[in-house]
């Protein structure tokens, strides 16, 4: 019998996420929830850009739990809207629901989670039999599994680096990428997301299970920031002017030490505007990448840029590869032990129930 899953949201995730469940043949799409009025009503399938699936999408997440389905694909923003999401989540635990999610980053190494977030979802959990797993691209599969498996192919290693180099100027988030990330803002202003604090948490469990998994626990992370100020006016279409002296480009590093030494290294070079910041990094081609860069004898580089057809370009494709992710994790979380998991807790995720499908 096919799991039965609810979408919660249809946006940047939760459209590709969608079209995941449509194409997995051991997952039954049970209904979307949607938080736009406009949204009310419309067939999941048209939401997602492929031809209709009869299932609608409803604002009554509660109706929808009550039906029992297996899982939950919780891809609403929590970025800006904390406490509601975290509300969502203890409903869909607490109906039993599993759930997979790319939101609630506190929670993606759940070893070194805050208290007073983990108790009251894991108490849920254990009420319920329920399991979360939370994951994504980055911080997900780019910045965790895939450092793993890279290490195998080196020796004398001395440092495993994790990368995104991204211009947000392809992300459509307007809100985030002014109000969290902060491209915009006077530079005397540190914006949330540049925060030491904000930046371990987020990115800091990234670093962390990597350590955790090759056998070298990460004893202590260190957190660097530089920014850089636009050098002239912009406009970004969909998100207006950013002007000269403002922010335009930031780059971080989490360092992981094991033993006094920087062994795990998870690096950002963000761009608002290609001009700015010349003298770090691009990406190979496209707007941005991802990397994984293990030092030692070879030295390996692997560099990674996703494609989506229905929504083009590097935000797309990511996007799209950070929703078939936790799709195709949804199994696993299911048979998994009730509470917080990650990926080293359940079976390999793997395409292998997409080979062959088709979508409507």
């Amino acid at each position: 019998m096919n799991l039965r899953v609810i979408v919660w949201g249809t946006g940047n995730v939760g459209r590709p996420a969608i079209r995941a469940v449509l194409s997995h043949p051991g997952l039954e799409l049970a209904g979307v929830v949607v938080s736009n009025p406009e949204k009310v009503g419309v067939d999941a399938g048209l939401l997602a850009g492929v031809a209709p699936v009869g299932v609608v999408a409803t604002s009554d997440a509660a109706g929808l739990l009550a039906q029992q389905p297996d899982a939950v694909v919780y891809t609403a923003t929590a970025d800006t809207r904390p406490e509601e999401a975290m509300r969502d989540l203890l409903q869909c635990l607490d109906a039993g629901c599993n759930v997979v999610s790319s939101a609630f980053y506190n929670l993606l190494h759940p070893a070194s989670s805050f208290a007073e977030v983990l108790q009251p979802i894991e108490a849920a959990c254990q009420r319920s039999g329920a399991s979360l797993f939370v994951s994504g691209i980055d911080p997900g599969w780019a910045m965790d599994m895939l450092p793993i498996i890279a290490s195998g192919t080196s020796s004398a290693i001395t440092e495993i680096r994790s990368r995104e180099i991204f211009n947000y100027a392809l992300y459509d988030q307007p809100r985030v990428v002014r109000e969290v990330i902060g491209f915009g803002s006077d530079m005397q202003t540190l914006p949330l997301m540049l925060h030491d604090f904000a930046i371990e948490m987020v990115w800091g469990p990234m670093v962390r299970l990597v350590g955790d998994a090759l056998g070298h626990p990460v004893s202590a992370i260190e957190v660097v920031v530089e920014r850089r100020a636009l050098e002239r006016d912009i406009t970004v279409e969909g998100m207006g002017l950013f002007q000269a002296g403002t922010q335009g480009a930031f780059r971080f590093e989490v360092r992981g030490l094991h033993q006094g030494h920087a062994l795990f290294v998870l690096e950002h070079i963000t761009r608002i505007d290609d001009s700015c910041a010349r003298d770090w990094p691009y990406p190979p081609h496209g707007g941005g990448c991802h990397q994984v860069i293990v030092s030692g004898n070879p030295t390996v580089t692997l560099s990674l840029h996703a494609e989506d057809r229905f929504e083009p370009g590097a935000a797309g494709g990511g996007n799209a590869s950070a929703a078939c992710w936790l799709v195709n994790a949804i199994p696993a979380v299911v048979a998994a032990s009730a509470g917080v998991v990650t990926v080293l807790d359940i079976p390999r995720i793997d395409g292998s129930s997409q080979l062959g499908m088709e979508l409507p």
